[in-house]
């Protein structure tokens, strides 16, 4: 696994390289301290996982969608805020950990998203959870069935033969999903169906 480190302190940054190194399998490929070059290195660099300080010299939250279309992001976070954890994730990040956890759980978290899922300490599932049980906009049975065949790829005409109704009905029901979740598109569906445990793994051809 190809792994950038992106964290503006240089001790945590080459204490964490050196766990790394003993790790089987792992290679760091790039290392970053500057929120400005995060961008430019990853898009020049092959990677499959940016481990990213949330808190660099600047709040990077906003800079999780374009950088989740370069490569696997997992967030590292010193902050004990669960909504910061659920945000990332919503905005693409594939794992949030915690600085204090250790090399281990780091390394569950790496190896659960080169395996194409997502990983998220409890605290943040408890979170997640909560928002969406509250937010009272449950998906009906028939919608969960096209969110977990549009998450595994199936195009909409796919999906209505799958469930024996038309395409035109397909669509209908994917905006009312859309409309309820406040999701824009099927990749951000996707995101959502791998967070909720809709589905549990999605390939990423790159």
């Amino acid at each position: 696994m190809r792994l950038i480190i992106a964290d503006d302190h240089a001790l945590f940054r080459q204490g964490l390289n050196s766990l790394l190194l003993l790790q089987p399998d792992t290679q760091v490929v790039a290392e970053i301290e500057s929120s400005d070059d995060v961008a430019s290195v990853v898009s020049g660099t092959d990677s499959d996982i940016l481990l990213l300080d949330l808190q660099m010299d600047r709040w990077m939250m906003e800079d999780i969608p374009q950088l989740s279309r370069l490569t696997n992001v997992i967030v590292l976070t010193a902050s004990e805020s669960a909504e910061n954890g659920v945000r990332a994730l919503r905005l693409g990040a594939k794992g949030v950990v915690q600085k204090r956890f250790a090399i281990e759980t780091l390394m569950m978290a790496v190896k659960s998203v080169a395996d194409g899922m997502v990983w998220m300490p409890p605290t943040v599932q408890t979170e997640f959870a909560r928002q969406e049980s509250s937010s009272g906009k449950e998906l009906t049975p028939r919608e969960c069935e096209i969110v977990r065949y549009v998450a595994s790829g199936m195009r909409n005409i796919e999906v209505g033969e799958r469930l024996s109704i038309t395409e035109s009905t397909v669509k209908t029901h994917l905006n009312n999903i859309f409309q309820k979740l406040g999701l824009r598109d099927r990749l951000e569906l996707t995101h959502y169906a791998i967070k909720t445990g809709m589905v549990a793994v999605i390939d990423h051809n790159r």
